[in-house]
């Protein structure tokens, strides 16, 4: 099977429209532009980088779901070249991207860094695995201090990336992000940048 993002995710109707729309031509030099699933280092350092990131199923009644997952930097783990996994924590117990997931297998990940203005969209077949059968998998997966926390664990295997461009990605920052990437360019911004550490804890 050729993973490359375009058979996965050019249906024939998106064909038809991008025919429709004057796009086809060049989408269709992209079709064969080879295989991307096998992480590099810089999809790594973006991964493994991560604070959060938004994850789409869709349920045995045809209905999409997207849901947002958080936790400290680096939770969701590269495990391989080829396979991600995290730990799933405990939330309002609704359980739907676990049903998905458990139903059919399939889900997307939705990756943003909104500093840079860098996103990666990865289409992975997943497993959903309670956490009395996690195994070896726990160690693997669960952050210092999250033990408690956790319910289950997701396996990823990627089919297929793609690195988005950044047109229409509005600069955000967390409170770190913001003496990172700000207050060096700007010095003086907001007051004393001592106390504005202390403030945020930083």
């Amino acid at each position: 099977m050729n993973k490359n993002f375009t058979k996965l995710a050019f249906t024939p109707t998106v064909k038809v429209i991008q025919e429709t729309m004057g796009s086809r031509a060049s989408y269709e030099r992209m079709e064969e532009s080879g295989d991307r699933y096998i992480l590099t280092e810089a999809e790594c350092a973006f991964i493994e980088s991560r604070v959060d990131f938004f994850m789409s199923t869709v349920g045995e009644n045809g209905w999409p779901y997207m849901q947002h997952r958080g936790g400290p930097r680096g939770f969701l783990k590269v495990l391989s070249e080829d396979t991600l996994g995290f730990a799933d924590f405990k939330g309002n117990r609704q359980y739907i991207s676990s049903g998905n997931i458990a139903s059919n297998g399939k889900a997307m990940l939705f990756l943003i860094d909104y500093p840079t203005k860098q996103r990666v969209k990865i289409w992975v077949e997943a497993e959903y695995i309670p956490i009395d059968q996690a195994g070896d998998y726990l160690e693997q997966l669960v952050p210092e201090g999250m033990e408690g926390e956790v319910v289950s664990v997701f396996i990823m295997k990627i089919q297929a990336y793609d690195w988005n461009c950044p047109k229409y990605i509005t600069q955000r920052y967390t409170a770190d992000e913001f003496v990172k990437y700000v207050l060096p360019q700007n010095p003086g911004i907001l007051g004393d940048e001592k106390e504005l550490k202390d403030e945020f804890e930083l």
